[in-house]
């Protein structure tokens, strides 16, 4: 049994979220929170609170035990790439592609 949270359109590049995402995978949620928290990165604050939110779904639609829960799957999809103009020399236009996310974290109990 595992307890999902999912957020779309996350205005931050994948490789930039999956970088962040490594840090956590796999460790306790207390631990993985502490880490987000810690983390110099744009993404650790929207994951910090899809993991918080991950948890309460876990404690109140599954009846998790919280002090034993750990994020069992984390992972990361692209979004759609908004696609603006940047004015350049001589009349011409450079594309500028500004990526979004769809990031999934689940968390799981530990087996005691």
């Amino acid at each position: 049994m595992e307890a999902k949270a999912q957020l779309n359109y996350l205005r931050i590049s994948p490789r930039k979220v999956q970088i962040v995402l490594d840090l956590i995978r796999g460790k306790d949620a207390k631990l993985a929170m502490a880490i987000l928290k810690h983390t110099p990165k744009a993404a650790s604050e929207p994951l910090a609170k899809l993991l918080k939110s991950a948890m309460a779904n876990a404690e109140n639609n599954h009846n998790m035990d919280p002090e034993s829960l750990y994020v069992s799957t984390c992972y990361v999809c692209p979004g759609p790439t908004l696609k603006r103009i940047r004015p350049r020399a001589q009349g011409r236009a450079f594309r500028v592609l500004k990526r979004t996310s769809h990031v999934t974290i689940a968390v799981s109990e530990k087996e005691s």
